[in-house]
């Protein structure tokens, strides 16, 4: 199942994307009651797991196809962060074997964490203001590991059974803020720069998640494309060695890093920066497409 979050007036709502168009739960549930078992939101389908699921996917199946009135265009969907409340934003650093080469970092003995805040997340189709703050604005494909269920302490033969689903993200990242100290938070927190989207997929459409495209473009030219199996911590390990030291619990977003092409990997001469104007679209196999306009800051 594919479910995005729909942004309207303020409020994020559910909705389930079809051949037909993305159906727009909340307006639907006015037209067809629905069960108290059927989630009327993103963060209750994961937090009900399965069982929300099901409930989901029958009420959908269920819809009467003559009505259309509930049914979206996906070109006219004001789109939001395909998870909309998660506990914590955990990041996987230098966890692509040849992005870390190309940095001239180290491959890293145990996985980097670091972490991002909830005003960093927005949705695919937005405009994305560049903090003045920043001359080294980069774009940085990744796999979104999205937690379904409470994990710790957990095996790595068992770790993506607490997966509920997957989904991409473009971890922005001002190089010249996270290289301004040994700590990288600044340079990954400010307002926007986590897009999230467009879809969560949950994992049964994955299959191995550690074998899947990954791919940036820039106003159409490709700057990053490579494979999730290049990650030098696979994520049964990620979400595995992240339950050793704390709970994750349904919601939770991991961010796996990612591979090879970024700005910051080129030869110094030949770094040029995002800037307004630019739109970057951050594509992982099975994920859709997430696409972002980036302009300039105004306040």
């Amino acid at each position: 199942m594919k479910l995005v979050t729909i942004a309207n007036n303020g409020r994020s709502t559910l909705g389930v994307k079809t051949d037909a168009g993305i159906i727009d739960v909340e307006q639907a549930f006015m037209q067809v009651p629905a069960g108290t078992d059927t989630p009327a939101n993103v963060m209750q389908v994961i937090e009900g797991g399965d069982q929300a699921v099901a409930a989901l996917q029958k009420y959908i199946s269920e819809l009467p196809a003559a009505d259309a009135t509930y049914l979206l265009n996906e070109d006219d969907i004001e789109w939001g962060p395909c998870v909309t409340e998660p506990n914590k934003i955990i990041c996987i650093g230098l966890n692509y074997r040849k992005h870390a080469e190309e940095t001239n970092a180290k491959i890293p003995e145990f996985p980097i964490l670091f972490n991002k805040f909830n005003n960093t997340l927005t949705g695919h189709g937005r405009d994305i203001a560049v903090p003045k703050v920043t001359q080294k604005l980069d774009y940085e494909a990744e796999l979104v590991i999205v937690i379904g269920k409470k994990a710790k302490y957990v095996s790595k033969e068992d770790a993506l059974s607490h997966v509920f689903g997957y989904c991409n993200v473009n971890d922005l990242s001002a190089r010249d803020l996270q290289l301004r100290t040994q700590q990288w938070l600044l340079g990954k927190s400010c307002d926007d720069f986590s897009p999230l989207g467009p879809y969560l997929v949950t994992a049964d459409e994955i299959g191995d998640p550690n074998n899947l495209n990954i791919k940036t473009t820039v106003n159409g030219e490709v700057r990053q494309s490579s494979n999730t199996s290049d990650m030098i911590f696979h994520c049964d390990e990620i979400v595995s060695y992240v339950s050793q030291h704390m709970t994750l619990v349904p919601g939770d977003i991991i961010l796996t890093g990612t591979p090879a092409g970024v700005v910051m990997g080129y030869p110094e001469e030949k770094q040029v920066y995002l800037k307004p104007g630019d739109v970057v679209t951050i594509e992982v196999e099975k994920l859709g497409a997430l696409t972002n306009r980036f302009v300039e800051e105004t306040v």
